[in-house]
């Protein structure tokens, strides 16, 4: 997944114009966009949402995620009670304080997915993990926690209320120190855990260069996908999360000569000699070529 458009979970016309949006992924949302007297219907209209777009053949539509309600606000059981029966994709979880906060959402998805007649184990699960500053400190404990995780991702704005910041970005629209402190910390949680780091919204959707800016930097250290929250922005991160038809080549030409000699620590390719961590780097971005692509 390259780019994850947020949706309002209570919102049937921008959930359907979302499906167009060419979004790998949607999140439909159930937590910050939705009023609290609003809850019960976004479960309704979210639900049936679900049922409708995912009885398109996998491959031809978006993943379907849903952002449910943090462990703590009481509201998780009642969204996962709501929305559970259509089978969602996968489960976003908002302010999550690691590990423990996987497994405890991977119990409560095994007892409905039982209950529900779904396969075990097949709601996957993206965590957002630096909400709040207990989050950023539990960011090495993710690793191992759930075979259903998937990603890891990480955002700003939650996290400057907590903290108590005037802002979260510099006058030039770069993030400020803490800020970068915890993007750096997520890619290095998400890649101890073997799972995607995914970087976080860019809010001014009015303002794509910087946007693509901030995609290329993501990107260039090794995120892998970044959160939209406006269908304009999509085709801006899908382009710069496209490994490049000669990036492909190259993974492609390691991956082969490393098969051409399995008991080798390096090889040579035009000159240059690689070791293995420049073959897991070619697996991961062949990993992500969809069929039929590059």
């Amino acid at each position: 997944m390259r780019s994850l458009l947020f949706v309002p979970g209570d919102s049937p016309r921008k959930l359907e114009k979302a499906l167009g949006s060419g979004a790998d992924a949607l999140i439909i949302d159930l937590e910050d966009s939705v009023a609290l007297a609003g809850k019960e219907e976004a479960r309704r209209v979210t639900a049936g949402f679900l049922k409708e777009a995912s009885s398109a053949p996998f491959g031809t539509r978006p993943s379907l995620f849903v952002r449910v309600n943090g462990l703590t606000t009481g509201l998780i059981n009642a969204d996962l009670d709501g929305i559970m029966p259509a089978a969602p994709d996968g489960i976003v979880l908002p302010k999550a304080v690691g590990g423990p906060d996987a497994a405890h959402l991977g119990a409560k998805l095994a007892v409905r997915e039982a209950e529900y007649g779904l396969p075990d184990g097949a709601t996957r699960v993206i965590v957002i993990a630096t909400e709040n500053a207990r989050g950023v400190f539990a960011l090495s404990t993710f690793a191992g926690s759930s075979h259903r995780l998937a990603g890891i991702a990480w955002g700003g704005e939650d996290l400057s209320a907590d903290l108590g910041a005037e802002t979260n970005r510099s006058a030039d629209g770069s993030y400020t120190e803490p800020y970068r402190v915890a993007r750096a910390l997520t890619l290095l949680g998400a890649s101890a855990a073997e799972v995607d780091a995914i970087d976080s919204v860019f809010t001014n959707f009015r303002d794509p260069e910087g946007l693509a800016a901030e995609c290329r930097k993501a990107r260039r250290d090794g995120f892998v996908s970044k959160m939209a929250i406006h269908p304009g922005q999509v085709p801006i991160i899908n382009e710069a999360f496209t490994p490049s038809s000669e990036a492909v080549a190259q993974a492609r030409a390691v991956v082969a000569a490393f098969a051409e000699n399995p008991g080798a620590g390096v090889v040579a390719i035009d000159g240059e000699m690689l070791d293995r961590p420049h073959l897991t780097r070619a697996e991961r971005l062949l990993a992500r070529i969809k069929p039929g692509s590059a």
